[in-house]
């Protein structure tokens, strides 16, 4: 049996929170900040309406939701069956339409449906795993010749961990503490190299810039802590 490319402490710490989700207030209320950047970004380079899309690492569906109101099939995928529940029931309450939840890794789905979605994105999930090159492999199978993936993590280096880690955890109390680890963040040309090396042409990237005076994000060229990158997989 293939080993699962996941942290179980990670799991669980995310389970512990699942009930949270979508709290607009609570402790993915930074995750809720951001959404509509990374939609419209996503939508702008890849229009949405009437694509089939996966989700890798949707956890309570934030994304994932709001890709399938914009038009998109939707399919989320995580490996916590809590958040997964959370976005299931969110989608019920809410009727939102063409979206579904599987509990699978995107490993195990790649071998199950190879080259089957338009568009893949995997936000805010490499910095979890302990083989995030392995991830990107995997995203890379799943979308058609052709088709887009999209990723967004925090880069690796003094600023994002002042920034990211003991700015945004222990001083604004912005997301848990705990929640990202120093040694797994990934640099833009790490995450580079991962895309290359699974058949992905680096298109785009994008910063994700935090405001602390008006307590509001916005996209920049500035990728030194957030970034997001735009990929195709190559024809």
């Amino acid at each position: 049996m293939t080993e699962v490319n996941a942290d179980q402490a990670e799991l669980a710490k995310f389970s512990a929170l699942a009930h949270q989700w979508w709290d607009l207030q609570g402790e993915f209320a930074a995750l809720h900040q951001i959404n509509p950047l990374r939609l419209d970004w996503i939508d702008g380079a890849c229009p949405l309406n009437g694509q089939r899309v996966l989700d890798v690492g949707c956890g309570g569906g934030i994304l994932a939701d709001a890709m399938a109101r914009r038009g998109a099939d939707v399919l989320g995928i995580d490996l916590a069956e809590k958040s997964l529940k959370v976005a299931q029931l969110h989608a019920l309450e809410t009727q939102t339409p063409h979206v579904a939840y599987r509990c699978v890794s995107a490993e195990a789905l790649s071998e199950e449906m190879p080259g089957a979605f338009d568009v893949v994105t995997c936000m805010e999930m490499l910095e979890h795993v302990p083989d995030p090159a392995s991830v990107v492999a995997a995203c890379a199978r799943l979308v058609r010749p052709g088709g887009w993936v999209f990723f967004s993590t925090i880069n690796r280096n003094a600023k994002s961990f002042l920034l990211a880690i003991v700015g945004a955890e222990y001083v604004a109390n912005m997301v848990p503490r705990g929640t990202h680890e120093y040694a797994r963040l990934i640099r833009p040309h790490e995450l580079a190299g991962f895309c290359r090396s699974s058949g992905l042409d680096f298109v785009r990237s994008s910063g994700l810039e935090f405001h602390p005076l008006t307590r509001r994000f916005s996209l920049s060229d500035d990728t030194s802590v957030n970034y997001m990158v735009a990929a195709r997989r190559s024809a």
